[in-house]
């Protein structure tokens, strides 16, 4: 058998998850109809969350235990890319303290962005990380902006240990627009419904599914778990009919919770399918979108032993209620508010810097002195010890993936944050090594002397007047913050 397949999976979901009764409630004056869509919530980034970011995390989840030094490529594929001309994927590479030596690949243009980006790492013989990670914009009062929503999810492709490897694939390519959005555009344009449903769902994408079944020699009614990434469940039930699907075999989209989030979204569930796989099960992936993906695959005897970092059920469980259309509103920027003269700063990123401090920045690598074994950050050429100032004795010290504590810790309410207060403080590492930063998803009662913290990949300003987007790592109570 092949060693070559799927290696590891991993997802990410904001915490905060908009109550959609309360879209409806704000905007049923104008738009009554919507009240069928008003129940259950849809998963929401904070403010200082984005398509990069979020795919930091889900990359994280998927590479815990595993040897990062073995992958050789990396694509992020999404419709949200905060970067238009800069790689977005290349700034996963740094926060994931990759090596310079991999290939790193945006993806784009299409919902299945991700499905193909999948499909193409099966087909090489390279160890790859596939991301799919989109933070989407949707219009007030439209049906979209209850539908959607945000999430990313990361495979690992590569030799060794698979739990599941592919069978067949399948994809068609057809210019069929059931919605877009042209460059520059905040908002995508959807296009009717019924006929999306019945001329892409149930004719383009069920054909393509057909097809490879036909090619592979595989009857529907033998797949165990079938990933269909479509929000309307009845579009769901009726491409189940027309395939011959055995009832429960299609995975939960998950919908009624978190929302569809887009190009990612094939991805997210085909982690779901594989939690729940048993060894020799079929699963069979679909993207939709200017044509489709189809892929199949077979579970294998180590998915058994598939002990995710973070399990789907998990991350659906630490969703917080959340009401507040209003800030969701602001965060998307979507309203203005009077933010006051504090919020007139100059965020210019000197490039110079950003790129010599790059892995200490993005990354956040300190050093560790061979010679006393103390760990300092942001790391230096001269040891912090004062009983041993030594000098060209540092080596790189990764301090994104350990645990540190509290120390000393503050709320700001006078200074500018777009979420207010400003939680920040003190930590100390396990292990050593000091770092103050700024905590995300917290607030008072999240916060004392002592409690244990895991860094996260956020958005730290952005730079208004050039559209500069500023990372750096924030630190949020363990086990929280989707982590």
């Amino acid at each position: 058998m092949s060693d070559f397949g799927i290696l590891s999976c991993g997802v990410y979901l904001p915490r905060r998850r908009l109550d959609r009764s309360a879209i409806y409630a704000a905007n049923r004056w104008f738009a009554p109809g919507l009240k069928g869509l008003a129940r259950g919530h849809r998963a929401i980034a904070n403010w200082d969350e984005d398509a990069v970011t979020m795919a930091v995390e889900a990359a994280r989840a998927c590479l815990d235990g595993c040897d990062r030094a073995a992958v050789e490529g990396l694509t992020l594929a999404s419709v949200t890319h905060p970067f238009a001309d800069r790689s977005n994927a290349g700034i996963v590479k740094e926060a994931l303290n990759l090596s310079d030596g991999i290939a790193a690949l945006d993806a784009g243009g299409s919902m299945r962005a991700a499905t193909s980006a999948l499909r193409d790492a099966l087909e090489g013989s390279r160890t790859r990380l596939c991301i799919g990670s989109n933070l989407r914009k949707a219009r007030p009062a439209s049906e979209a902006e209850l539908i959607q929503g945000d999430g990313a999810a990361a495979i690992l492709i590569g030799r060794g240990t698979p739990i599941a490897r592919l069978v067949a694939s399948h994809s068609v390519t057809v210019d069929f627009v059931d919605h877009f959005r042209a460059s520059g555009e905040i908002f995508d344009y959807q296009w009717e419904s019924r006929w999306v449903r019945e001329e892409g769902h149930l004719a383009i994408l069920a054909d393509t599914v057909q097809a490879l079944l036909a090619e592979a020699r595989v009857a529907a009614g033998d797949i165990d778990h079938v990933v269909l990434p479509i929000a309307p469940g009845g579009t769901i039930k009726a491409i189940a009919r027309k395939l011959g699907l055995k009832d429960g075999a299609v995975v939960d989209t998950l919908s009624a919770e978190i929302g569809d989030t887009g190009v990612g979204h094939s991805l997210l569930l085909l982690a779901s399918a594989l939690e729940r796989a048993a060894p020799g099960e079929r699963i069979l992936v679909a993207g939709f979108g200017q044509g489709a993906d189809v892929l199949l695959f077979e579970a294998t005897e180590a998915i058994a032993d598939h002990r995710p970092a973070r399990p789907i059920a998990a991350c659906v469980q630490d969703g917080v209620v959340d009401d507040n259309y209003m800030r969701f509103l602001f965060h998307r920027g979507l309203i203005g508010l009077e933010r006051g003269i504090r919020a007139e700063l100059d965020q210019k990123q000197p490039g110079t810097t950003l790129y010599r401090k790059r892995t200490a920045v993005l990354g956040l690598v300190g050093s560790r002195c061979t010679v006393t074994g103390t760990v300092q950050f942001p790391p230096s050429g001269i040891s912090v010890d004062p009983n041993g100032r030594n000098q060209g004795t540092q080596e790189d010290y990764p301090l994104a993936d350990r645990t540190a504590r509290i120390v000393s810790y503050t709320a700001d309410a006078l200074g500018h944050s777009p979420d207010p207060p400003t939680y920040y403080g003190t930590l100390d590492f396990d292990g050593g090594g000091r770092l103050v930063t700024e905590f995300a998803e917290v607030g008072p009662d999240d916060v004392e002397v002592g409690r244990a913290m895991r860094m996260v990949f956020r958005v730290k300003a952005e730079d208004e007047h050039r559209h500069f987007t500023k990372y750096f790592w924030k630190a949020v109570p363990l086990n929280e913050g989707g982590a």
